[in-house]
Formats: structure tokens, sequence, C-alpha cells
């Protein structure tokens, strides 16, 4: 897991760079936020000059799971004080919960749990930093002919392929993305957001229709 993070982690220091922002954001961007799909999200919608509220709303829906994920492990970890459970929730990841649970809900949960907790996810953390310092790095030093930017939504596009499995979910992904094209000239990057919110609505009305078919 720590070696599949490190694409995205350099795809993330390159979107900063070419969204315009320096390498003292872009890393605080990555430190701050620590989340792979909404840092990518804000930094395209930074990128085609969105209005801050909706970079904002964008990347806190797409890392809305988190609270589930918290709400889960909270029971397990709710005897440890204060001063543990803060970092730990900063380092939730969706490898870490992966990893966590099975072990948590294990017949006879063995003990030291934050401990293997923290062994999953402090290593996460840290390629990650180091992957998107290395990123933007990496775009610095290219030639801008190179135009690394396309990497951005070539990953966007691998993780959407394998999650177009269903008619419903490739009516969504079709009405997204062609919803983005068609408003790309709308100001403050609202073609993107109203792209994605028709994407949406339609994936839940053509699972209504099948449902019901």
């Amino acid at each position: 897991m720590v070696a599949a993070i490190i694409p995205f982690g350099v795809t993330a220091g390159v979107a900063g760079l070419d969204a315009g922002l320096s390498a003292e954001l872009t890393m605080g961007l990555s430190v701050v936020v620590f989340a792979g799909a909404s840092q990518l999200a804000a930094l395209q919608l930074i990128d085609a000059e969105a209005a801050s509220i909706l970079v904002w709303v964008t990347a806190l829906l797409i890392n809305l799971r988190m609270l589930m994920y918290s709400a889960h492990l909270a029971p397990h970890f709710q005897y440890l004080p204060l001063r543990w459970r803060a970092p730990m929730a900063y380092l939730l990841t969706d490898q870490a919960y992966a990893l966590t649970v099975p072990r948590l809900m294990a017949d006879d949960p063995p003990p030291a749990n934050h401990w293997f907790y923290l062994g999953v996810a402090l290593p996460l953390w840290v390629v990650w930093q180091l992957a998107t310092a290395f990123g933007f790095w990496a775009g610095t030093a290219l030639p801008p002919s190179w135009e690394l930017g396309f990497i951005v939504p070539l990953i966007f596009l691998a993780l959407l392929m394998p999650a177009v499995r269903t008619r419903p979910s490739a009516v969504a992904a079709a009405v997204g993305g062609s919803g983005s094209v068609l408003g790309q000239a709308l100001p403050a990057g609202l073609g993107l957001t109203l792209g994605a919110l028709a994407g949406i609505a339609a994936g839940v009305l053509a699972e209504q229709w099948w449902r019901h078919d």
C-alpha cells in the first residue's frame, strides 16, 4: 500500500505546481489536508480559478467517508487520552482503516492496537509527503514542454474506470464528464462543480429507473 500511494503523491506535487502554487503552499496543503482524492480535486478547482467556497465544499464532501471510518474506530480507541486520539484522527486514511479493522473485529482482539494503527498510518503519511515534494521538484526540474499537468486527469481516470461497473455508474460518469467539458468556460470553476452534481443526479435517477424497470 505504501508503494501504491507514491504515484498519487507525486501527482499531487505536480498538480500543485500546475495550479500555480508555491512549494510552501503545495506542501502545506499536503500536510494539512493529507487526503489524496480531495487534494487533487481541490488543486484542479484552484487551477480552474474556482471560488474558494467551491474548493472547500468539494474537499469536505469527498472526505465525508472519514466520518464513517471514525465512528467505526472510535469505540475501540475511546480508552485512549486525547493526546493519542487527536493525532490518530489526523492520520486516518482509507488504507489505515482497511488494515486496522480486521484486527479490531477479531474474536479475540490482540493488545496494543493503537501501536498497530500508528505502524500502518505513519509510514503512509511520511511517504505521501516525500512523494508530494518529489512531484513538485520534478515538475520544476523538467522542461515545461513536457506538460506534466496531464498526469492529474489521467490519475482521476484511473480511479474512475474501476468504479464504473453498473449502468447507473456509467450514466453518472458520462453525464458528469460531459457536463464538466461543456461547462469549462463558466466562471469560478462552476463547470466542474455543476458537472459533478449533474452526474450524481443522473446516476441516482438511472438507478431508480432500472430498479423499477
